[in-house]
């Protein structure tokens, strides 16, 4: 309590003020939209009254302003009071609020980026205090700035895994420019949440992940401006004791209410009575921030100098990864990489042992590390680049897809993919992963097959928007590109092309490894093949796909190591459909696999040269056959 004065009556009747408006602001909007959740809404006023315009300290009109203090609301579905207190603060306007959810207006029913005051999209519960973390850690590490980063949770949400791996990283790295407000109004969406108003469990929980813990009466606002103005070696818990639907009679803290606008007659009626509580009109103005958040640039990121590998020798394309960045890291200061563990085994320590300082390890929590990389990449501050197995990357789906509706820029590195990764087995080949990113909404899939084309991925990736997934393999590949062959998005390479090429054979990583060696083999037997290596999955180069398949009489042959479903031949029969006279026929993992070594597991699945050859030959004589 080191900076803590006591605000005036005057102040403290103004937070009132301010706190009885937004319920009104959020009960009015909810009613004229049909739909909402007032009464998440309700419980929380005090709370946001105090933050907003009493304790954060930030520019109004400049929400995205670096040195501002930074506010997640993980409680998604309590929007409408995000959205009250900026027209109470004067970025909205306040009959915009009455536009609530509706097509035409940029308040929609949960926070989104398209909101200037929303760093991350929140909703899916459970999510807003791994990405607050990731914007702490960046404050205080990176940025070294004054700026906090405040996150409201909810009850309801505390029952998700993913709170608590935000909360043992937090506590880990002692965050303490970092406030979690858990608003504890007893009631669940359809049952009162397990621990319902024990307060005291929910202390000692956060006291236990090495938080400091306090509990206050979520509706005094002299205690939250108290409990707000502690500051420790540590990472601060608020436990404010609230009621669902505060102020509304009949209502409050009763079941049944949630996600339920009030009827127009009873909103009037309600309205009325919080208006009589209302002592003064006057509004409150925010503190402004201290500016010496550092001026960043992070565009047009270009490695120092072009690779510099040899055609011919092996490196595995995760090791590449891992060179690649840690190269990547000296072209930028704010180029910062994530992992889960997996560091010696994704080759991430590479980039550790050069830049030590800008290595976030957040051990075996996949989906607090996707939500870390997400909040530290908010505001341009950071270009994150996450890796573990990507097997385990599929456990963090949800984060995934929320950065996406984050518009967030993340670029994820998924090594040990497919069968050839051998004796450890399907709990960690990764054969969901392509299916997995290729449906994620503007992401990018780069699929290098060898270190040249590694290295380019991973400087494209920094200076591409949106979800960027880059998979890699485990086994020494040959390299097969010239340290100047140029790299783009949705640019498909013809590796091997000759007059007489009768398929088109496209693969990826380890199995465009096993085409050429087929093609190899099948040119001794006069039988000549194009091979296409496809860069990224997403976008696929369409047109070179069509142009080499049509040269080839129209047959195309996709092996992959992936299930069939979603991978590289689902991806190239979606690029071909409707196209006259061409026919896929698609080679890929078709069941759980098992142990075994990297070529007995290619060979069982037939996705390795002998099976690339029989698909050939087959395809070959059928139209020998029909001529």
């Amino acid at each position: 309590m080191e900076d803590y004065h006591k605000p005036d009556q005057q102040t403290l009747q103004a937070l009132k003020d301010t706190a009885n408006r937004l319920r009104i602001s959020s009960i009015k909007a909810t009613t004229a939209a049909g739909s909402g959740h007032p009464t998440s809404c309700c419980s929380a006023a005090e709370i946001m009254s105090v933050l907003f315009f009493h304790t954060m300290r930030y520019k109004v009109q400049d929400p995205r302003n670096a040195s501002n203090d930074r506010f997640v609301l993980s409680k998604g579905h309590a929007a409408p009071i995000l959205y009250s207190v900026w027209a109470e603060a004067g970025f909205l306007q306040e009959a915009e609020l009455l536009n609530l959810r509706k097509i035409d207006s940029v308040l929609e029913g949960h926070p989104v980026p398209r909101q200037a005051f929303t760093d991350v999209a929140t909703g899916s519960l459970g999510q807003g205090l791994g990405a607050a973390c990731g914007m702490a850690y960046t404050g205080k590490f990176f940025d070294r700035a004054s700026y906090r980063v405040y996150c409201l949770l909810g009850d309801g949400e505390v029952s998700e895994g993913s709170v608590w791996e935000a909360m043992a990283f937090a506590g880990f790295y002692k965050l303490d420019n970092l406030v979690a407000i858990f608003d504890i109004n007893r009631l669940g969406q359809s049952d009162p949440a397990p621990l319902q108003h024990h307060v005291e469990i929910y202390q000692k929980r956060c006291e236990a992940f090495g938080w400091h813990a306090i509990i206050v009466d979520g509706h005094s606002v002299e205690e939250l401006c108290k409990a707000f103005g502690q500051a420790k070696h540590q990472p601060t818990a608020i436990i404010a004791k609230t009621f669902k639907g505060k102020g509304i009679s009949g209502v409050e803290d009763k079941e049944s209410w949630h996600g339920k606008p009030l009827p127009k007659n009873m909103a009037e009626q309600v309205i009325q009575e919080i208006d009589d509580k209302i002592q003064n009109k006057k509004k409150l103005s925010p503190a402004l921030p201290e500016e010496d958040a550092p001026i960043v640039n992070i565009r047009n990121i270009k490695m120092p100098s072009p690779p510099s590998y040899k055609v011919g020798e092996k490196l595995a394309t995760r090791k590449a990864y891992g060179l690649a960045l840690a190269k990547l890291g000296h072209a930028n200061d704010r180029v910062i990489a994530l992992d889960g563990d997996t560091k010696n085994s994704t080759f991430s320590e590479l980039f550790k042992k050069e830049h030590p300082n800008r290595y976030i390890e957040c051990y075996i929590a996949e989906q607090n590390m996707v939500s870390i990389a997400v909040g530290c990449a908010t505001r341009d501050r950071t270009v994150a680049f996450a890796s573990t197995f990507a097997t385990f990357f599929t456990r963090a789906f949800d984060q995934i897809r929320m950065a996406a509706i984050s518009e967030s820029n993340i670029n994820l590195c998924g090594s040990h993919c497919g069968v050839s990764i051998g004796e450890d087995g399907p709990s960690q080949m990764g054969l969901e992963d392509l299916c997995m990113f290729r449906a994620v909404p503007n992401a990018t899939v780069f699929y290098p097959s060898d270190a040249v084309a590694t290295e380019k991925a991973v400087e494209i990736a920094a200076n591409t928007k949106g979800i960027c997934f880059i998979r890699t393999s485990r086994p020494e590949n040959a390299v097969i590109y010239n340290n100047n062959e140029d790299f783009h998005v949705g640019q498909a390479k013809v590796v091997l092309k000759g007059k007489d090429d009768q398929v088109t054979v496209i693969g990826a990583g380890v199995t465009l490894h096993e085409a050429l060696a087929a093609a190899e083999q099948l040119r001794k037997e006069k039988i000549f093949i194009r091979v296409i290596d496809p860069f990224t999955i997403k976008p696929l180069d369409k047109k070179t796909i069509l142009e080499n398949a049509r040269a080839t009489k129209g047959r195309i042959i996709t092996v992959e190591d992936h299930y069939h479903e979603g991978g590289i031949g689902e991806a190239v029969c979606a690029a071909v459909v409707g196209e006259p006279g061409i026919t896929v026929n698609r080679l890929a993992v078709s069941h759980v696999p098992r142990s075994g070594k990297p070529a007995e597991l290619l060979k069982m699945f037939g996705i390795d040269k002998d099976a690339i050859m029989q698909a050939v030959k087959v395809a070959v004589s059928k139209s020998r056959n029909a001529e």
